[in-house]
């Protein structure tokens, strides 16, 4: 509302200028009985306080001078006026700054989308934040932006269930998108809004009701959670076991604890591949330890024996420090050929 003020004003005053430029022009064209032009640089020239060098010839040219003279200070006082207020209210550096975010989700690529920025879409932007993931958040209410713009995440005014707004954040060029509104409503169709474009866009969402999992299941999500019932299970793990539940808790953290837990796939050309898990000696070499495989079928080995052979496609979930696992990395990574 004020930038629309403020802008009202400045157009107000630039109509007074062309108003003051038309008197102007005018009165010199009366006073000098000169042509249009002329008197329109007069006209110019005095209203802007550059036209020393045209001594008016008669008292009615000095009377239009006078006129022209006074009433260019006060326009351009006044003009002055309203572009600081203006730059102060951020009417001219929001617009720069959205244009710069704007550029920024432009260049970005394999990132996430968040929609819905409520207690589960920050904690979740808090998670990708501590491991370093790019995301951009969407969301259209007031509250959620403004949480937004403090925290410097990048944003996207609008509605995960708007095509055009899902484009703007980069759904072409994402990784996975997480469903976080409040509404289960909401949550299926962003989800069907984002299968349809992206097929094989990886996607979470957020469930409150077991019926309402089962549909976003069907409309494509990839994994649901139901805070709620992750919540009740993890009260009655931390009563019945204690324990279990300080280990995983321990295990789990992002960026606070030293152990985690890492996804590395077996690609085309890396060491691991048609190899045993023995063979490599990866407890030996990296420190890390494998404690479960997804086989490039979609199945899982919980415990997978130490002769299994890794094939490309499979995906090693493995445990350990940060530094264990980047040696893990390194030691799947495909060696590039060195040119003779």
């Amino acid at each position: 509302m004020d930038a629309g003020f403020t802008a009202v004003r400045l157009g107000r005053a630039l109509a007074v200028v062309c108003a003051v430029l038309a008197v102007g022009t005018v009165g010199f064209h009366a006073a000098n009985d000169e042509g249009w032009p002329q008197s329109l640089y007069r006209a110019v020239t005095a209203g802007s306080l550059s036209g020393v060098e045209l001594v008016p010839e008669n008292n009615m040219a000095r009377a239009v001078t006078i006129f022209m003279a006074l009433a260019g200070l006060t326009i351009f006082a006044y003009i002055a006026t309203v572009l600081v207020e203006g730059i102060a209210r951020g009417v001219f550096t929001g617009a720069l700054a959205e244009r710069r975010r704007r550029r920024m989700i432009d260049r970005l690529s394999d990132h996430y989308i968040i929609c819905g920025y409520g207690r589960v879409g920050r904690r979740v932007a808090a998670v990708f934040r501590e491991s370093g993931a790019d995301y951009v958040v969407l969301d259209f209410s007031e509250e959620a932006l403004a949480a937004a713009r403090e925290r410097g995440d990048l944003y996207i005014e609008g509605n995960g269930t708007n095509d055009d707004d899902l484009e703007a954040a980069g759904l072409a060029r994402a990784r996975g998108l997480v469903a976080s509104s409040d509404s289960d409503v909401d949550n299926l169709y962003i989800t069907l809004s984002a299968k349809t474009e992206r097929p094989d866009l990886f996607i979470v969402a957020r469930a409150s009701e077991e019926d309402v999992a089962a549909k976003l299941v069907r409309a494509g999500a990839d994994r649901v959670v139901q805070p709620y019932s992750a919540a009740g299970r993890e009260m009655a793990t931390l009563v019945l076991k204690p324990q279990v539940a300080a280990f995983l808790d321990a295990a789990s953290a992002v960026g606070g604890q030293d152990l985690q837990f890492e996804e590395i796939e077996v690609t085309e050309g890396c060491e691991a591949a048609q190899r045993s898990i023995a063979d490599l000696q990866i407890r030996e070499r990296t420190g890390a330890l494998i404690i479960a495989l997804r086989r490039h079928d979609g199945s899982f080995d919980t415990t997978p024996n130490p002769e299994v052979v890794l094939e490309v496609g499979d995906v090693m979930i493995a445990v350990g420090t940060a530094e264990e696992l980047r040696g893990l990395e390194e030691l799947v990574t495909p060696r590039k050929a060195v040119a003779g």
